[in-house]
C-alpha cells in the first residue's frame, strides 16, 4: 500500500481534536468523574480499525497533548496512551471479530490500564492517592463503547478513511 493510497488523514484527525475538546469541557462537580476517556477511546477505535496508521507514535503524540492540554505531568497519559495502543494494534484481529458487547469488555480492560498507568505515574511524582472515583471513567467509558464504535465507523464510512 503507498502512502498515496491512504484517505481520511484529516477526518482522524478532526476526530482527535473533538475528542481533546471533549476531555476539557467543563462538568458540573458531580458529573467530573464520570468523564469518560475521550481520547483512549477514540485511539483505541482508530488502532483497531486502521492498525497499519494508527498505533504506538499517534497515540504518544495524542498523550502529550492530553498532557498539556489537561496540565497534566509531562508524558503521564502519554505512557498509558501509548501501552493502550501496543494492546489494541496487537488484539485488532481479534477484536473485529467479536461482538459489541465482547469489545466493550476488552475495552474495559484497556481502560483500567490506562487509568492504573496513570495512576502509577502521578503516584510516583508524589501526589495523594485518589478515591475509589478515580476508576469510573473507565465504567462510563465502556458504557459508551457501543455507540462511540458505531459513530466512528460511520465517520470512516462517510469519508473514506481508509
Amino acid at each position: 500500500m503507498t502512502l498515496a493510497s491512504h484517505q481520511g488523514g484529516l477526518s482522524i484527525l478532526i476526530t482527535f481534536l473533538i475528542a481533546l475538546l471533549l476531555t476539557v469541557i467543563p462538568l458540573p462537580d458531580w458529573a467530573q468523574h464520570l468523564r469518560p476517556p475521550w481520547v483512549a477511546l477514540t485511539l483505541v477505535y482508530w488502532c483497531i480499525a486502521l492498525p497499519d496508521r494508527i498505533g504506538v507514535g499517534v497515540a504518544w503524540i495524542a498523550g502529550i497533548s492530553l498532557d498539556v492540554l489537561t496540565g497534566s505531568l509531562f508524558g503521564q497519559h502519554a505512557v498509558g496512551l501509548l501501552i493502550v495502543a501496543y494492546m489494541a494494534v496487537n488484539l485488532h484481529q481479534r477484536m473485529r471479530l467479536f461482538p459489541l458487547w465482547q469489545q466493550a469488555l476488552v475495552v474495559l480492560i484497556m481502560l483500567l490500564v490506562y487509568r492504573l498507568l496513570v495512576l502509577w505515574v502521578s503516584g510516583a511524582s508524589g501526589e495523594p492517592p485518589p478515591s475509589l472515583w478515580y476508576w469510573m471513567p473507565a465504567a462510563t467509558g465502556t458504557l459508551l463503547w457501543p455507540w462511540i464504535f458505531l459513530t466512528l465507523r460511520g465517520v470512516r464510512r462517510r469519508f473514506g478513511v481508509s
